[in-house]
């Protein structure tokens, strides 16, 4: 065959998502991908179900009504929002402007894995900067990020997929140490579980640093994975940038309905934080309590340390057996560990009496 990707585009492992299936097996509980533990909102689901009733006409391309309601929610300025297709589109287009040959493209060791991705994508160059106690080191970001052709740093706080927080001084002290020319990208998709004093999501760094863009999503808290819906907030030169590049019509319209009304669900955010607290606790407890190491999660998720790879998969094998998946971590360097979603209160019992009896096994 003569024709060719890029050299760079090569070097890319596809992105592999959770796993949604067992053979054999009849019930799935689906604890791969972080996904919310209730799906979407009631009034979600309606709007989605009114908008296939128009799934012939064209979205509104600048997600006006999208836009407003987010900017309404936090107290943002619409008009330095931007919406894509999932965070990952707005991620990918980053690093095709503002990266590309030549470049350079830093992120921590156990960063997520589409900022690798995508700056391979777009012929930059990735450093990953090791991490101490499954956090970002944030004097190592630095130092990488002093080489002339680095041109943007990733960071996700609290992060994927480890869990764990960083205070929001260290993230305004890595935006600090970079060069005005460097862009930060600070993806913020488990902002709303965190219950940690004082945690800023982005917006005060963004409002006083221009060179720095929030990103967020739908996909996690609001449970609407499948709608693909992601935003951005910057200012507006880095707003005007992505509106350039990106598709005319890129988020559905009925993926904007959703999301709309998912905003607009009373009650929504504080329900489902108030059981990922609680469920949480009780599955670290439990696990702990049966000699399992656990890593600190301010997520919806827990990263579980088996401490040697033979150990996971053994431990992954015994959750399959009763029909639960959960995501191996093979493909981030941690094979010791499993990721493991919270779920419904059901099957948040179901992994600890799998786990429970697979160490007392």
């Amino acid at each position: 065959m003569t024709v060719q990707p890029r050299p760079s585009i090569l070097t890319i492992e596809p992105y592999v998502g959770g796993e949604s299936k067992i053979p054999g097996v009849n019930r799935i509980i689906k604890l791969s991908s972080n996904e919310g533990a209730f799906g979407p909102p009631p009034k979600a689901i309606e709007a989605i179900t009114q908008a296939a009733r128009e799934a012939h006409r064209y979205p509104d391309g600048g997600a006006t009504a999208l836009r407003n309601a987010i900017g309404a929610k936090y107290g943002l300025d619409p008009a330095r929002i931007v919406c894509g297709n999932g965070s990952d589109e707005l991620i990918s287009h980053l690093c095709l402007a503002y990266g590309g040959e030549g470049t350079e493209v830093v992120m921590s060791a156990y960063g997520f894995m589409m900022y690798d991705i995508a700056a391979r994508y777009a012929g930059s160059r990735v450093l990953k900067v090791a991490e101490h106690d499954m956090k970002a080191d944030i004097d190592g970001m630095i130092a990488a990020a002093a080489g002339p052709r680095v041109r943007i740093v990733f960071i996700t706080n609290p992060n994927n997929p480890t869990g764990t927080l960083l205070p929001s001084s260290e993230i305004a002290r890595l935006r600090a140490g970079l060069r005005d020319d460097v862009l930060l990208v600070l993806d913020s998709a488990y902002a709303e579980y965190v219950t940690e004093p004082g945690y800023d999501a982005g917006e005060k760094l963004v409002n006083a640093a221009g060179n720095t863009i929030m990103l967020r999503t739908f996909s996690k808290i609001f449970g609407l994975g499948g709608m693909r819906v992601g935003w951005g907030y910057a200012s507006p030169e880095i707003i005007e940038t992505l509106n350039r590049v990106r598709g005319p019509f890129n988020v559905a319209a009925a993926s904007q309905a959703a999301a709309v009304a998912a905003l607009a669900e009373e009650g929504w955010e504080a329900k489902s934080v108030a059981h990922n607290n609680e469920w949480r606790g009780k599955v670290v407890a439990a696990l702990e309590g049966a000699g399992i190491k656990v890593w600190p999660s301010q997520t919806n998720f827990i990263l579980v340390d088996f401490g040697a790879p033979e150990r996971a998969k053994a431990a992954d094998a015994a959750l399959k057996q009763r029909g639960l998946i959960v995501r191996a971590m093979g493909g981030y360097a941690l094979p010791q560990c499993l990721r493991i979603t919270i779920g419904t209160a059901e099957e948040c019992q179901m992994v600890i009496d799998a786990l429970t009896a697979f160490a007392n096994g």
